[in-house]
């Protein structure tokens, strides 16, 4: 399961991030499009060195090395400027929002969100322009993972794993809840349940 942050900062976000990584979270997309370089290394020096092989980087992709991460996220903006940086050492994803954009996209993507699936929770107004499960139906690209993003909570996870997707991510079910920790193991206990 993967998580992605809040995209401006939030209360206790370091200590919610940790024990989210205790919890057994896999993948940490660090989305902060607002904060510079200077930001970004404060925000990644507070999280625990031990969890930094579960980082994913969405900006200031020249930061992964200087901390050892080996994962980048190439927004759908700027995926087509991403080929001087991809190399074998690194493990990359991206964003689409269309069947056909996901279809098209090269071998190197490990995995790519797939969005929005569902209303979101942290976008205002941000709605599905198309049924992306009567899409998926016609997916090509079976060497990329595609993951569901976009309204996912408790509630559809299963719908979203039933339908095709690989798997799901998780931001305003988690940061928009009381507590992040206890909705991240509902979560998490649903799509293992759909696993097994």
């Amino acid at each position: 399961m993967i998580v992605i942050t809040n995209p401006s900062a939030i209360a206790n976000e370091i200590s919610s991030i940790d024990s989210l990584f205790k919890e057994g979270l896999s993948l940490l997309h660090i989305r902060k499009p607002n904060f510079s370089a200077i930001e970004m290394v404060e925000f990644i020096h507070q999280i625990k060195p031990e969890y930094r092989d579960r980082l994913v980087v969405h900006k200031h992709h020249d930061l992964a090395e200087d901390f050892g991460i080996k994962r980048i996220h190439f927004s759908e903006k700027n995926r087509e400027n991403s080929f001087s940086i991809r190399s074998n050492q690194k493990i990359f994803s991206t964003s689409t929002h269309s069947i056909e954009d996901f279809n098209s996209l090269e071998n190197d993507f490990d995995y790519a969100f797939l969005s929005p699936v569902f209303t979101s929770i942290s976008k205002e107004d941000y709605h599905p322009k198309t049924n992306l499960f009567k899409a998926l139906q016609s997916r090509t690209n079976h060497n990329t993972k595609v993951i569901a993003l976009g309204g996912i909570d408790s509630k559809n996870i299963q719908k979203a794993l039933e339908n095709g997707f690989d798997d799901v991510a998780l931001l305003g079910s988690i940061w928009n809840n009381e507590n992040p920790i206890k909705q991240f193991k509902l979560c998490q206990q649903i799509a293992l349940s759909y696993s097994v």
